[in-house]
């Protein structure tokens, strides 16, 4: 006698303020019932409770009594997934997060989940590649990153499709209703401890399922955007799985005073360099470089240009200008030099200019952006503060360059950016779930050259990125971060940033470099704790 196949039980979710029709839905429960594995269960959890219309569900004898519909008021996306787990009675069990985008399975979409299930009896979650259905009806693939213990960001996508074991889910207590918004990132945080979590790829015609969504660019200020209540909730969510897996860093742990001998105080010609490593931008150079002119410390600042794009490179000429025998030097303001190379790694850029350094402290400026006038004067009062302080970090304003005119306004739309995730007591661990470190940064050149400079692309997947993200983490590892919560800095967007309409293989590239960068952050931290213990 043929033995029964496993039961799966896919759970989807419903109410009236779900953005599409009952009849887009409908097509998400028949793409369920019409899959070619032949033993499943299909949950639709409707919060209209008493009210609720059912229209949704399919027409025809064969859909008949296969849908089972468990009503009720719930109170957020984990209340409704945990009333379809108490009536699922699968073996395996498929969360589908449809609330904000209808989804659509491919026939053999769940025979492709159970086999990845029976191949990888210990997972934790599985996931898949998916289609994006745009308005327009253009199809496009959502090739997902393989998962490692370095994907902590919240943003990772992980698809709308998740499969798992009964046993892992029965272990894991369901989803936590303590989340208004951190319920997925909490649970799949959860299921990674349990187990690997298994992505199923697509080469060509190999998605497990499409989702319609709206078209849109990718928002590198979306953590802005998503509000405070739904930030705190990730970072707690991200805490409690670093204290879970060892790699939680306790308030003021680990921190080291930075120690000077009087020689070396001694040797230093200024307070700050500012190291602006620039490619082929002779016309937002000068603004850069007179923006450290201006500052209210004078010649106690230094700027040197790194330009990476060889004697040919028309920066090149522009920085000349303010060095001494150009037509803009002038003797009363900080000192212009540069430094010239032919190949374009910014991470060298920088190293080098930090090795001609004659300051103390190495103060960040990119060679389309400006300090504010009291920018290295906030940053030297923090430095000051506390001697345990390796690293600050300020907040800045977003300006926009416009290319018809040349002239520069403050984009209102986007916030004074303050990184206030950069708490005294959790930023160094909130860092893990989160891709940017603020600016400007600012460090003592002794701390970097410490821990062992900055990267010159020889992290993997890196070109020209992260390289600061890598510092900034290395750095807080062993010593206190100051913040200057002030904007003193302006970081200007245009049509030639490097921030501006990224495609998804860059996206993807980058997200990759920091997330190899977390996974060995995760390490150093495990590392550190075990030391601890043994004291």
């Amino acid at each position: 006698m043929k033995k029964a196949q496993p039961l799966i039980s896919a759970i989807a979710l419903w109410n009236k303020d779900v953005p599409y029709p009952a009849s887009e839905f409908a097509k998400t429960l028949k793409s369920v019932l019409n899959q070619f594995y032949p033993s499943t269960q299909m949950i639709v959890v409707d919060g209209d409770g008493k009210a609720a219309k059912k229209s949704y569900l399919p027409k025809g004898k064969q859909f008949k009594n296969k849908v089972k519909v468990v009503a009720g008021a719930f109170k957020n996306k984990a209340a409704y997934f945990n009333a379809g787990l108490k009536a699922a009675k699968g073996d395996y069990i498929l969360l589908i997060d449809n609330l904000e985008k209808m989804t659509q399975f491919r026939q053999s979409a769940f025979d492709t989940f159970f086999m990845t299930a029976q191949r990888n009896p210990g997972a934790g979650m599985i996931f898949s590649d998916y289609e994006r259905i745009a308005p327009d009806g253009v199809v496009s693939e959502a090739r997902l990153l393989p998962y490692h213990e370095g994907r902590l960001r919240d943003a990772v996508d992980f698809g709308k499709a998740f499969f798992f074991s009964a046993s892992v889910l029965k272990k894991l207590k369901g989803l936590k209703e303590k989340y208004d918004s951190a319920e997925l990132y909490d649970l799949r945080l959860r299921a990674s401890e349990q187990g690997e979590l298994i992505g199923i790829a697509n080469r060509f015609n190999g998605s497990l399922y499409s989702v319609k969504e709206k078209a849109g660019a990718f928002d590198v200020f979306y953590y802005l955007k998503a509000g405070k209540k739904n930030q705190l909730e990730l970072e707690q969510a991200c805490t409690e799985h670093l204290k879970r897996i060892g790699a939680y860093l306790a308030p003021g742990q680990n921190y080291h005073r930075v120690k000077y001998t009087p020689a070396e105080e001694k040797a230093f010609k200024c307070l700050f360099t500012v190291v602006i490593p620039v490619f082929n931008r002779p016309d937002f150079i000068a603004t850069a470089i007179q923006s450290v002119q201006a500052q209210t410390l004078g010649k106690k600042v230094e700027v040197i240009v790194a330009c990476n794009g060889g004697e040919n490179d028309p920066t090149c000429d522009a920085v000349r200008s303010y060095m001494k025998g150009g037509k803009n030097y002038d003797p009363a303001k900080p000192n212009v030099d540069l430094i010239v190379t032919d190949i374009n790694n910014i991470g060298l850029c920088l190293n080098l200019g930090l090795q001609k350094a004659k300051g103390k402290f190495y103060l960040q400026l990119d060679s389309d952006d400006q300090l504010t006038p009291d920018a290295a004067e906030k940053v030297l009062e923090t430095f000051q503060s506390d001697p345990r302080i390796g690293m600050v970090i300020g907040s800045y304003e977003v300006w926009e360059k416009q290319a018809k005119t040349g002239k520069f306004f403050r984009r209102e739309d986007i916030p004074v950016v303050t990184h206030d995730e950069w708490t005294e007591k959790n930023g160094r661990n909130n860092l893990l779930r989160i891709n940017g470190a603020g600016a400007p940064r600012s460090a003592h050149i002794k701390v970097i050259r410490e821990l062992g400079w900055f990267g010159c692309n020889d992290e993997p997947y890196s070109r020209n990125y992260g390289e600061d993200y890598d510092l900034v983490n290395r750095v807080i590892e062993v010593y206190r971060l100051g913040r200057v919560w002030d904007p003193i800095y302006k970081v200007v967007r245009h049509s030639g940033g490097t921030d501006h309409a990224i495609d998804q293989n860059t996206i993807d590239r980058n997200d990759n470099a920091k997330d190899n960068m977390r996974l060995k952050a995760i390490s150093r931290r495990k590392a550190i704790n075990a030391k601890s213990r043994k004291k």
